[in-house]
């Protein structure tokens, strides 16, 4: 959908509605009229995989080449000149690069390259001649470096350098002065340059290198606050500095700051109330034990996801868990290292909207309680690291749309859920690491000729996967 934004295929349709989200309804009437077909969604019903049948496939392949709107090429010989001829979109799938950068292209508009590994040298002649390219992705091509002639690209918007293994942009990247997008996500990329903030028309700037404790550290440069129209910021390295700069960035619906210490609290509280219009917020402490302070936050009405990696004090949390009664979009929450336990979870039930849980080394109690009513709209829930957990219990009436249950590194939980009969809505159910009794006793139950009652209460659950991983044992037994 960005790409498309970039490329100017979509126009405003009404004021009330962001480019965005009139990218997204075409998308969904691409999936309606069966143009394209869904492969999966997310917690929230949005479509996060697709694919195209093959038919419809080469119709478009036929279409596009008839109006000279794209084409593929994957090598084969004889076809690598006519391919670039008066081309304005080349997809590269494959094979003698070499043969196709001979061959030039004054029209391109639009470069994809679907190559695992490439040698971008041979880009070059390609790029030199292509004045109007307006999108280059390079999205998993594995690449190190950007040759010089990108950095020449005026008319640039698009730069996607997702899961690459660029380390570095130089300060040339400045020159790319209609520059909408870039995508360094999942790279290796640690810094920012000092140029980057003469990227007047930059909308989205994504960049995360995970290090061993998963946290992103990616550097920025001051002056920040002249990225004034910038929608998504994700995933930056917290220092004082910044978090006073990024208050000016009131456009912004995505934000993602990392090694938070206690000390920014007050100018991260203060930069995140200015962000009436988020959706999406992560912040990630800058080690296990690290306490976000959190008092004060205000977070906007209209968030719809929210990560939050870190402790949180213990004599704060029912105060902040309360103030988000009003967050009625909110459809994710993620907790990692938060120290909650049976009182202050139940403090969390005032979400009625969310889809989707994760408690990730979050719950430190021994047992987890879901009241009838609780969770209403809650599809996807995984709980992880519960040391000390060994038994949940599940009302009538709580939960009722659950499809997916997943419990990992629970080593004290022996039984199973009880009342999980009650989720008839629940497909799919997963045991990592749970106490081994429990899985061994329903492996033994399930080969034995007898139904015990474990398995009656999970009889309707199509999907149920046990795991051991120290034992190597991965399986499905339903």
């Amino acid at each position: 959908m960005r790409q498309w934004i970039t490329a100017g295929f979509i126009m405003g349709k009404e004021e009330s509605k962001t480019l965005e989200e009139v990218a997204e309804g075409y998308l969904a009437e691409l999936v309606n009229r069966s143009l394209q077909q869904v492969v999966e969604r997310n917690f929230a019903g949005r479509l996060k995989q697709c694919r195209m049948h093959d038919v419809i496939r080469l119709l478009a392949l036929n279409k596009a080449k008839e109006e000279c709107f794209g084409t593929v090429y994957n090598g084969s010989s004889g076809t690598g000149a006519f391919c670039l001829v008066g081309a304005r979109r080349i997809s590269i799938l494959g094979g003698n690069i070499e043969q196709l950068s001979l061959s030039g292209a004054t029209q391109l508009r639009t470069l994809h390259v679907f190559e695992n590994y490439i040698n971008v040298d041979y880009l070059k002649p390609i790029l030199t001649t292509s004045n109007l390219l307006c999108i280059l992705e390079l999205q998993g091509t594995g690449i190190k470096m950007l040759p010089n002639e990108v950095f020449d690209l005026f008319n640039l918007r698009y730069l996607g350098l997702r899961d690459t293994e660029i380390e570095s942009l130089p300060e040339a990247l400045g020159r790319l002065q209609n520059l909408e997008i870039l995508d360094a996500y999942d790279s290796n990329l640690t810094y920012f340059s000092k140029s980057v903030v003469k990227l007047q028309k930059l909308r989205y700037l994504y960049a995360c290198t995970l290090d061993a404790f998963g946290v992103a550290r990616v550097k920025v440069p001051s002056g920040m606050q002249h990225l004034a129209g910038l929608r998504a910021l994700h995933s930056v390295k917290a220092t004082p500095e910044f978090l006073r700069e990024v208050a000016a960035l009131t456009e912004l619906r995505t934000f993602g700051v990392c090694n938070v210490r206690s000390e920014h609290s007050a100018d991260l509280t203060n930069a995140i109330t200015r962000m009436s219009h988020l959706v999406h917020l992560e912040i990630v402490a800058a080690a296990e034990n690290e306490v976000l302070q959190l008092e004060g936050l205000y977070l906007p009405a209209t968030l719809s996801g929210l990560g939050l990696v870190g402790q949180l004090g213990k004599t704060m949390m029912p105060q902040l868990f309360s103030s988000w009664s009003h967050l009625n979009s909110l459809t994710r929450l993620q907790l990692v290292f938060s120290n909650i336990d049976e009182e202050t979870f139940s403090c969390l039930h005032v979400l009625h909207g969310l889809c989707s849980l994760m408690l990730r080394k979050a719950f430190e109690g021994k047992r987890l309680e879901f009241y009838a009513g609780s969770f209403p709209e809650l599809r996807h829930l995984e709980i992880w690291g519960a040391a000390q957990l060994n038994q949940v219990g599940i009302e009538e009436g709580a939960m009722q749309n659950l499809v997916k249950l997943w419990f990992g590194d629970c080593l004290d939980l022996r039984f199973l859920p009880d009342g999980i009969e009650h989720l008839a809505a629940l497909e799919k159910l997963g045991l990592k690491d749970t106490s081994e009794e429990l899985i061994e006793k329903l492996r033994q139950e399930r080969d034995s000729d007898e139904c015990s009652d474990d398995l009656m209460e999970i009889s309707h659950i199509r999907n149920v996967t046990v795991a051991l991983m120290q034992k190597g044992l991965v399986e499905r037994i339903r």
